[in-house]
């Protein structure tokens, strides 16, 4: 196994710009706002040949006035701690700008109970040596102060030279086959709708931390479990609001962070709020997913809370504004008491499966065949729409193309029907399907027509004969 190097401190003192420089990826939100991350970030040291693993967590803050905020605070810490008992090596960072602050020393005196190797990092070194105070920061007693710049990489070399030496040589037992199936499941929703709250329960632990504040997630987080037999991927995604109410430019980039999480995705489990009404921006959520072309499953959650008349509200919100998402299956779970939630993944597993099936050009034609027979293609200009034959031309979502005459003309009514006939005939649950209409090559299509020489030579005796004329 790898070495494991966690990354802690106080917030805001660079521990994300330093997980994203060794990772080589943009993987942790960073901005000049304390607080940032919340959740702990794996990623592999892609600077050193794979060698480590390196954990990024957020920061250890004192406690609030708030008693919301104390709770997440303390969240957030103990999402920390629980890096630090995973880790072979503590990296302890501070703002070397700063100086020795009291909240260092009472992070550091606890860190030295746990008996982890911790090097202390006195980072911004770029700011110059006349803004440095490292010197501060021997008091604490560390065996090792090394001065770094997280934002360009200074020092950062000279460091793992040294954990070259401190950490045990890797010595790889197992080989991952690249062939594993892991199937990658995004959790969407609102803000505060229980995304982490479903995350934490399908792990099986505070994986993600939870609070009753919209928007405690603002990072897309993952982490694998292993159900019935099957890997899964989960990722926790910040919770997306109304464009007009997104004002913070961190916010905009979760919502970012959000949609490349479904992009990423192979299943998107969509999560409405079984206690409120059907909400604009559910629909938008919908739409967002149903673009991506990736297969879904509705979770209505907090069925523990919610009263008969929330549900039938639930229901005709849904039959009204998500009916373009009729082929996904519809689950009531409560994330809080794990209710529901087994079922959910299979739902997950069966809408994979549809969005990844393989078709025969022979069975695609005679379903094609059928379909035509049960509804002919309507006529335009008192000529029939033909369509000629169909093949398979990708999966997720399953992409098929039908080549015929008159294509542009086909009416979305008929497209639409199509859809349906085809996903009714492959008993597919979960899965949009994509129909590409082609018109036939024409192989004397775009050629000139050549002349020979003797040709050419006779229509410029007759145009010349023209312009005299």
């Amino acid at each position: 196994m790898k070495p494991v190097i966690a990354l802690v401190g106080r917030p805001n003192v660079g521990k994300s710009t330093l997980f994203n420089y060794l990772t080589k990826s943009n993987n942790a939100l960073v901005a000049d706002q304390p607080g940032l991350t919340r959740d702990r970030i794996y990623g592999v040291t892609r600077r050193f040949e794979d060698r480590y693993i390196v954990i990024d967590t957020g920061g250890i803050a004192p406690p609030d006035d708030s008693k919301d905020q104390d709770k997440m605070n303390l969240s957030i810490s103990n999402q920390a701690w629980f890096a630090i008992e995973e880790a072979d090596l503590v990296c302890f960072l501070v703002d070397g700008t700063e100086g020795l602050v009291p909240q260092d020393e009472e992070v550091f005196s606890k860190l030295r109970t746990t008996n982890k190797k911790t090097i202390v990092l006195v980072n911004k070194a770029d700011a110059g040596a006349q803004n440095l105070l490292s010197s501060d920061f021997y008091s604490l007693g560390a065996e090792y102060v090394h001065e770094i710049s997280a934002k360009s990489g200074k020092g950062v070399r000279s460091l793992f030279d040294r954990l070259d030496k401190q950490l045990p040589a890797v010595e790889e037992t197992e080989e991952v086959s690249e062939n594993d199936e892991v199937i990658k499941v995004a959790l969407v929703g609102r803000p505060n709708v229980g995304k982490s709250t479903l995350a934490n329960a399908l792990i099986g632990e505070e994986r993600f931390v939870t609070s009753s504040i919209p928007g405690t997630t603002r990072d897309s987080i993952s982490a694998r479990i292993d159900k019935f037999g099957t890997q899964f991927e989960l990722i926790d995604t910040a919770g997306v609001r109304r464009r007009s109410k997104v004002q913070d430019m961190v916010e905009k980039f979760s919502v970012v962070k959000t949609i490349q999480a479904i992009e990423n995705a192979h299943v998107v489990i969509l999560m409405l709020d079984g206690t409120q009404e059907f909400a604009e921006q559910d629909a938008r959520l919908a739409g967002m997913v149903l673009d991506s072309g990736r297969a879904v499953v509705v979770a209505i959650n907090k069925m523990d809370a919610s009263s008969n008349e929330d549900q039938k509200q639930m229901q005709k919100g849904f039959d009204l504004k998500l009916r373009f998402l009729e082929y996904a299956e519809k689950l009531f779970i409560s994330a809080k008491n794990k209710e529901g939630i087994t079922k959910l993944l299979r739902a997950a597993v069966r809408a994979y499966k549809s969005s990844n099936i393989e078709i025969t050009t022979a069975e695609i034609n005679r379903m094609l065949e059928n379909a035509l027979e049960s509804f002919q293609p309507p006529l335009v200009r008192g000529r029939r729409i033909k369509l000629k034959y169909a093949a398979q031309v990708g999966k997720n979502p399953p992409t098929i193309a039908i080549h015929g005459n008159q294509i542009g003309r086909i009416p979305g009514s008929y497209k639409r029907y199509l859809e349906n006939y085809f996903r009714k005939s492959l008993k597919l649950v979960g899965t949009p399907i994509l129909l590409v209409f082609k018109q036939p090559d024409n192989p004397y299509a775009g050629k000139r027509n050549k002349l020979t020489p003797r040709q050419q030579r006779s229509r410029k005796r007759m145009l010349k004969k023209v312009k005299r004329k």
